[in-house]
């Protein structure tokens, strides 16, 4: 069954909704995002990012197709109408009271979700650790052996269906209340200091030369990124707003962790 055909079909006329041939192809591939088999965006060998728009289209539709349900988890209720997922032990990822996730995204053996939360289409890749309250977003692809500390937002994206989601590439660390959003991509082993906010639009300036150099959306790999500010000119006068400064790289050594505990010493970046 070609279900990509089938899932255009339907995005482009709603009543397909009605026939099961489409209802079949909209829960494979769910069921292929969960399994990790189906990825919304997925890395090239050049190093960029391919957007699977039609994978987002058949999350989108998914949603119509579900019913409101209620169930309980001990004195817990829950009302939704979108499945968790389960069967964590033979999965290889360690959960902790609450963290949830929801049917539809992926975690590689070698996750461990602290309390924290992880919405359908994401793609949590193997050795990486969701620490307390941080959330990953709808569709936000996420590298091996990546750290998002605790109260990180990891933004989602379903619409625009072109749109890329946010990227987290392996062995990067998203300090402590970081904001990642719409379709920012951060690099290999990067360091994000605690309180980033990163967003298409954000100033991210690397001031290590003598003469800055600018990026929009993409933080290159191994840099050490700390919050900033910039003066803007408005009608009222001359306000400061929010950058993002690559004051540094990381080390380039074998141990990741002890490459990580350099770049925050030597940066003295907060976490």
């Amino acid at each position: 069954m070609n279900h990509q055909a089938t899932i255009e079909q339907a995005w482009e006329n709603r009543e397909r909704l009605k026939n099961t041939e489409t209802l079949l192809a909209i829960e494979a591939v769910i069921e292929e995002l969960d399994k990790g088999r189906l990825r919304v965006a997925e890395p090239l060998p050049s190093g960029e990012w391919q957007v699977n728009d039609w994978v987002k289209k058949a999350v989108i539709l998914y949603f119509p197709t579900r019913s409101m349900e209620t169930w309980q988890a001990g004195p817990m209720e829950f009302h939704d109408k979108m499945a968790l997922k389960s069967g964590y032990a033979e999965l290889g990822v360690r959960v902790v009271p609450h963290a949830v996730a929801r049917y539809g995204s992926y975690l590689a053996p070698g996750v461990i979700l602290m309390p924290s939360y992880v919405n359908i289409g994401a793609y949590v890749d193997s050795g990486s650790m969701v620490d307390t309250w941080a959330t990953v977003g709808s569709c936000a692809q996420i590298g091996k052996d990546v750290h998002l500390s605790g109260g990180v937002g990891i933004g989602g994206v379903l619409e625009p269906v072109q749109a890329a989601p946010v990227v987290i590439e392996d062995g990067a660390f998203i300090g402590s209340r970081c904001i990642v959003v719409e379709g920012v991509r951060v690099g290999k082993e990067a360091v994000l200091g605690a309180n980033v906010v990163l967003t298409a639009s954000t100033r991210i300036i690397d001031v290590t030369g003598e003469k800055a150099t600018e990026y929009k959306g993409w933080v290159p790999p191994s840099s050490v990124v700390i919050p900033g500010s910039i003066p803007k000119e408005f009608a009222a006068g001359t306000y400061q707003v929010p950058c993002a400064l690559i004051i540094g790289k990381r080390s380039v050594q074998t141990d990741r962790k002890t490459s990580l505990n350099e770049a925050l010493r030597t940066h003295n970046v907060a976490v």
